[in-house]
């Protein structure tokens, strides 16, 4: 079955906020080069399924904004594609209905649709970038990208990276092993010449200047945590000993807090803890949702609970706002 191109998709769900995004892009730099002194904050649903739960989301984090916004620079977590080790629902992208129908064009006119709708609300996006062909539908509305675990020793990955006009945080393996994610630092920074889809939907030699806005995401392993201050240590001397700038995201959910929601609080105030002494940590990621833990997708998905992960645990609203709140005050103290 053909998809409409990236260009059709684009004419039918055009950007209207481009302002907006150019204007994010140059923060998220700024933050990144530390000439702004905030932490980014990526924070939201562990996956996207349910449009009306996340917009709502949506309309809380902005609610917050006056609140944490001199302390943070918020980001939500739109990700629309779930990489799976083996079997598993694998996101809105692929399966918008839950029901096993794979209607991928309802997918991609969805998730676009929706990072548009959060955009317009006035809150930057982010994604996870796991199918290098989907990329070219979103490009123009992400604000800060993210190459997981299971794909930063990906080549695809690495020379898609290589042209966008984002940062991109590429995280350790889930290993806890960062020469892999390094690597893909490096292999992004330069031009590259490779196969990919233009506007048009063509197989086309792309070519690209690379990016040198890309950077680590410590996510923690299945062998624990590396958020502690000796793992941020030696991270920084292998970041140094490639020449690559000290400049690191922390994530708390994931191998940081053994997929246990409320250690990633614990996770997420060590961080902000340490950043207030340690300038190379530029921000946070967090799952969290309007309630806290996750449901099973099960045969029906007219019966899942509203505002409900159904793919990793996450925080509630109340523990997340809370939290933000008084990490906001903590930073004005110090």
């Amino acid at each position: 079955m053909q998809l409409p191109t990236p260009a059709q998709i684009k004419r039918d769900i055009p950007l209207t906020v481009p302002a907006h995004i150019a204007s994010w892009r140059r923060v998220a730099i700024d933050i990144l080069e530390r000439r702004d002194p905030r932490l980014a904050l990526i924070v939201g649903p562990c996956s996207i399924h349910d449009a009306d739960a996340v917009y709502e989301y949506g309309l809380r984090l902005k609610a917050l904004l006056p609140e944490i916004e001199h302390a943070f620079f918020p980001i939500m977590r739109l990700f629309f594609e779930k990489p799976r080790t083996q079997l598993g629902w694998k996101g809105m992208l692929y399966d918008p209905h839950l029901d096993g129908s794979h209607d991928i064009e309802a997918g991609l006119r969805k998730a676009r649709a929706l990072i548009l709708k959060i955009a317009e609300l006035g809150i930057p996006c982010a994604a996870e970038l796991l199918e290098p062909l989907a990329v070219p539908y979103f490009d123009d509305l992400i604000v800060w990208g993210m190459i997981g675990a299971r794909t930063s020793a990906s080549q695809p990955h690495r020379q898609l990276v290589s042209g966008l006009p984002f940062p991109v945080g590429f995280k350790n393996d889930t290993r806890g092993d960062l020469d892999t994610a390094i690597a893909g630092i490096l292999s992004s920074r330069i031009a590259h010449s490779h196969l990919g889809i233009d506007a048009g939907g063509r197989i086309s030699k792309i070519q690209t200047q690379g990016n040198r806005y890309t950077h680590l995401v410590l996510r923690g392993s299945d062998r624990g945590p590396n958020y502690d201050a000796h793992s941020i240590e030696t991270a920084l001397k292998s970041l140094q000993e490639q020449r690559l700038e000290p400049r690191l995201i922390i994530d708390c959910s994931h191998g940081n807090c053994g997929r246990d929601p409320q250690r990633q609080k614990s996770a997420f105030q060590s961080v902000t803890d340490q950043a207030m002494r340690n300038t190379a940590i530029c921000g946070l990621m967090l799952e969290s949702h309007l309630l806290p833990g996750k449901q099973p997708l099960g045969d029906d998905p007219h019966h899942l609970h509203y505002g409900i992960s159904i793919t990793d645990p996450c925080l509630g609203w109340d523990e997340t706002a809370e939290l933000l709140r008084s990490t906001s005050i903590s930073f004005v103290q110090n």
